[in-house]
């Protein structure tokens, strides 16, 4: 098990067509500068979260090393990032309404500088590891609470195109995020991997003070303790859970199968109790909405098969043919090309058909463009695997944001902060699952080969899953897509019905 210690990751408006039709319309307002502002102050300090995820885990082998402990106990560093992670995305609307969002926003940011500078400056594992759940808490509440504040800024109308500029960053840091790591302790030491957020999350909060809106607290009511207890604890126990099968690789090891089933119990336990309490932490009955529903289960499936799929390719470059963590991170750049391409065309196709045939579309590109990888050999052309990840980016860049912006499309402002910690959770969970899931897999299909044609067999075998993944995203996409169709029919009825009666009382 050499390769999988690196690997456990990781206003009212109305539905689809309306809201798109009304962006659509030739006088449209441009969006305010201000607004494109706050969108840009969001993805820099959102971004040093989502590189955190995977920058460090090319460096667990020299972090072993230099600070004499096991890969085993390293791991930690990984895993214990991603449970504050966990913990703290759930609470992160009720935060944001009992101190106000800028004022949680530069918390958390000035939380995640100082936990990278003591990493930084860690003498022992047990130290880093700390210091790494320090760093986790305050990158676990950036992004949430950064978007809460960018969708309330933009309104339902331009959540589109704002979406399109933050998922060129959330789908290309991924990708840079090992590239980068790999270059910093080949050249700096592991040491800069920490310190480089230092002064980037220094610019983040300088602009974050001068740039975001201000904003007043809230009465979030009371602190609804027992839901707390167990939203969290349900998250981290599944997320745990998951991240250790990439280091069994079983899903039958007790130490996954028991925090799996503790996770599940909670927030199951957690799910009926939000439903008697007039104000849980998290109100999960914005899934009574349907369109809402269909686009988190959409987020869901897609973070899973996007976040699972990107657990691939790298170890192929690497086991199969040799390459080294520069050359792989370099040679990963072609599908963060055709995701930013995608980006950049997405709000546009929104706009013009809806959030669930877009997401659908790109969904289907996904799947097809799959299929090179699941015929992948040991000497496929690098050619071929480049054009084939272009295509496969597209298709996952013209996915991921659409379902978001139909999930915010039906929602009213005093909505969005309970709506994005919930999608937010969804998308990291359905991650975990997926590279859980196919971790799993492809330790089985490797365990059994015996040489590099057998290996890159192996990988192919994992990628059918990965359509089967990217298969299973069409269906909520279908759904969310004959929600907004049935919507926008029923508000083009209601207009037909005002102009007749408007006629009538004319004559």
């Amino acid at each position: 098990m050499s390769w999988r210690r690196n690997t456990s990751s990781s206003s009212g408006a109305v539905a689809g067509p309306t809201a798109a039709a009304a962006a659509a319309t030739p006088d449209r307002p441009e969006i305010p500068k201000a607004v494109w502002r706050i969108a840009y102050v969001v993805v820099l300090g959102g971004i040093m979260g989502i590189l955190d995820t995977t920058i460090v885990n090319v460096a667990l082998r020299s972090l072993a090393t230099d600070l004499d402990t096991s890969l085993a106990q390293i791991q930690w560093v990984a895993t214990g990032y991603l449970l504050a992670l966990a913990a703290t995305i759930p609470i992160s609307g009720w935060l944001a309404r009992r101190v106000g969002a800028k004022r949680l926003y530069l918390a958390s940011l000035l939380l995640f500088i100082a936990g990278s500078a003591l990493c930084a400056l860690a003498w022992s594992s047990e130290s880093l590891i700390g210091f790494r759940i320090l760093q986790g808490l305050g990158g676990g509440l950036t992004l949430p609470v950064g978007q809460m504040i960018m969708f309330k800024a933009a309104g339902p109308r331009n959540i589109g195109r704002l979406m399109a500029a933050m998922g060129v960053a959330m789908v290309l840091a991924p990708v840079f995020g090992p590239t980068l790591g790999g270059l910093l302790i080949e050249h700096a030491g592991w040491q800069w991997i920490f310190l480089i957020n230092v002064p980037i999350g220094i610019v983040a909060l300088t602009l974050a003070q001068r740039l975001l809106p201000p904003d007043t607290a809230d009465d979030p009511g009371r602190f609804d303790t027992l839901g707390f207890v167990l939203v969290v604890g349900g998250v981290v126990g599944v997320t745990y859970g998951l991240a250790e099968s990439g280091q069994t690789g079983s899903f039958a090891s007790v130490a996954v199968f028991v925090p799996l089933v503790v996770g599940i119990v909670a927030l199951v336990a957690f799910v009926l109790h939000a439903l008697r309490v007039p104000r849980a932490i998290l109100d999960v009955r914005l899934w009574a909405n349907p369109a809402f529903a269909a686009a988190g289960l959409t987020t869901f499936v897609l973070g899973a098969t996007l976040f699972g799929g990107m657990l691939l390719m790298p170890l192929y470059f690497q086991i199969v043919r040799g390459e080294d963590v520069v050359t792989t991170g370099l040679l990963l750049i072609p599908q963060g090309i055709g995701a930013a391409i995608a980006m950049r065309l997405s709000a546009r196709a929104v706009e013009r058909f809806g959030g669930g045939l877009t997401a659908m579309g790109g969904c289907i590109i996904t799947l097809v463009a799959t299929i090179p990888f699941a015929l992948i050999g040991s000497g496929t052309s690098y050619w071929l695997i480049g054009a084939a990840m272009v295509v496969r980016g597209f298709g996952i860049g013209m996915s991921m944001m659409p379902s978001w912006t139909a999930a915010f499309s039906v929602l009213a402002p005093h909505q969005i902060n309970d709506a994005t910690p919930q999608l937010t959770v969804l998308q990291r969970v359905g991650g975990s699952i997926g590279t859980a899931l196919l971790t799993v897999l492809l330790q089985n299909h490797l365990d059994a080969a015996r040489s590099p044609a057998a290996e890159a067999s192996a990988f192919g075998s994992t990628y059918w899953w990965v359509m089967g993944m990217a298969l299973a995203a069409v269906i909520p996409c279908f759904v969310l897509w004959q929600i907004e169709r049935r919507a926008g029919a029923d508000e083009h009825a209601a207009l037909a019905q005002a102009e007749l009666a408007t006629e009538a009382a004319a004559v």
